[in-house]
């Protein structure tokens, strides 16, 4: 069975029709579903599948319980490594749903540093990625980091230093994002 990784930005709340038609596809294809427990997309997310009653649906969490279970789904706990804290304490999940997935959705605010590192998560395991980019209303497939290089370049240069600050982003997207935004001004 085709595994997919939810995930998005903290920022986005609501859903788009386009996005809400994606999920019906998904829940019309019986795939099974992996997803956080953050607020934002996650949540928003979670919200649209109880409406519709999908059940095949699975909450990672770290900690001692899922901050948002909406659905009240069967939940997954991923071990606390140490003495993570913040971004890195909440993305151990994300990482290993990465792992599981057979492939991502993502909705990107075209800020948020977290659904970055999934998508490079996923794409350095050799996963696809659709990326819904809130600034355009556009979805996106990635099959390598040089799409995701594509895309990152519509950032503006303080987002993408901000990004940089927060996760470890390859050279290769570094220095080409670097160059094609300078391109930009």
């Amino acid at each position: 069975m085709t595994t997919v990784f939810l995930s998005g930005s903290r920022r986005i709340t609501r859903l788009g029709e386009e996005v809400r038609q994606r999920l019906n596809n998904m829940v019309e294809n019986k795939l099974d579903i992996i997803t956080g427990d953050a607020n934002g997309a996650d949540k928003a997310m979670q919200s649209y599948l109880a409406n519709l009653l999908y059940q095949k649906v699975t909450i990672f969490f770290v900690g001692g319980a899922p901050r948002n279970n909406i659905g009240k789904w069967p939940t997954r706990q991923v071990l606390d490594e140490g003495n993570l804290r913040g971004r890195h304490f909440y993305a151990q999940k994300d990482r290993e749903m990465s792992k599981i997935a057979d492939f991502g959705f993502i909705l990107w605010d075209g800020k948020s540093a977290g659904s970055v590192q999934n998508m490079l998560w996923l794409l350095s395991e050799g996963k696809k990625v659709v990326v819904y980019f809130a600034p355009e209303k556009r979805f996106y497939n990635f099959k390598s980091q040089d799409n995701l290089v594509e895309l990152l370049a519509r950032c503006d240069e303080e987002s993408l230093v901000d990004m940089e600050r927060k996760i470890a982003l390859p050279d290769s997207v570094k220095k080409s994002t670097h160059k094609q935004a300078s391109l930009k001004y």
